[in-house]
């Protein structure tokens, strides 16, 4: 089921990508993530009614992270033209989580997060260096994206600890909406066409790209033990960048395959105990 969900997810970036050729970002993203939000909460309602004031602070907070994260995101990729490096560059993440950990909360980071950093460094080199020291403008929205998005994973841990993750998810993703809602009336004009498949787009990222894909993973982690979730989610990067090549026809550079490998050894790297773990059991 985890494998059903990252290639879930990276049909995500592929339905968002083609959302953009109707949308502005901000109002696509408002959309997409509001009534997504509002899909989750009617199986989440008896959840939510149990919530308490402080509990739908924290979740409110943790959607906040997430709706900074999600914006910069949906600005890189509706400035990006190579969706499979951009998956890799915002998977680091997964890298980031233990150094945000570390500085905000005084945890000791694993021997292989400073393994694994100089690694990823190297495959984030690689990709901003094609062309001298120039990184495109979308790297550094996903590059600003991941790290928003460890923040966002690290406070959603803490808040999942205690909050039903229905309810959770719920909140979440509406207010991940409201925020790209309100940004979107501030700094975007209004679609000058309407055709259906931008709403097609739409409607298969808000079913398929969010609703489908929260309710299953929830439903799928609560089957496994966190280390194989860990490992078996390192391969969203990977299906997004066979899925753009089948999709758009996205070739990569030699540099840049060698850069996005480096940043998925990096990942295994970062969670080697997890691997290793795996490994061993089968």
């Amino acid at each position: 089921m985890l494998v059903v969900v990252t290639l879930v997810a990276a049909l995500g970036w592929i339905f968002s990508k083609e959302a953009l050729n109707g949308f502005p970002p901000l109002m696509f993203m408002g959309l997409r993530f509001l009534i997504a939000g509002l899909i989750l909460a009617v199986p989440g309602y008896r959840a939510l009614r149990r919530l308490r004031a402080h509990e739908w602070r924290t979740s409110a907070v943790v959607g906040l992270v997430f709706g900074a994260a999600m914006s910069f995101w949906i600005t890189g990729l509706s400035q990006s033209s190579a969706l499979g490096e951009g998956a890799f560059i915002n998977s680091l993440s997964v890298v980031m989580v233990p150094l945000i950990s570390m500085l905000l909360f005084a945890e000791k980071p694993a021997l292989s997060v400073w393994l694994a950093l100089p690694v990823a460094i190297a495959g984030l080199a690689l990709l901003s260096l094609q062309h001298g020291f120039n990184p495109a403008p979308g790297q550094m929205y996903f590059l600003a994206s991941a790290l928003l998005f460890s923040l966002m994973l690290i406070l959603n841990g803490r808040a999942a600890s205690r909050i039903p993750a229905l309810a959770l998810s719920s909140i979440q993703l509406v207010v991940v909406g409201l925020m790209a809602c309100v940004l979107s009336l501030l700094l975007e004009d209004l679609p000058q066409q309407s055709g259906v498949a931008m709403w097609v787009w739409l409607g298969l990222s808000i079913t398929i790209g969010t609703s489908a894909r929260f309710l299953l993973q929830t439903y799928a982690q609560g089957l496994t033990t966190p280390s194989h979730a860990a490992v078996i989610m390192i391969l969203e990067p990977v299906w997004t960048a066979l899925l753009a090549s089948v999709w758009f026809d996205e070739h990569m550079s030699a540099i840049q395959i060698t850069g996005c490998s480096l940043i998925l050894a990096s990942l295994l790297i970062n969670r080697w105990q997890a691997v290793s773990g795996w490994l061993l059991r089968r």
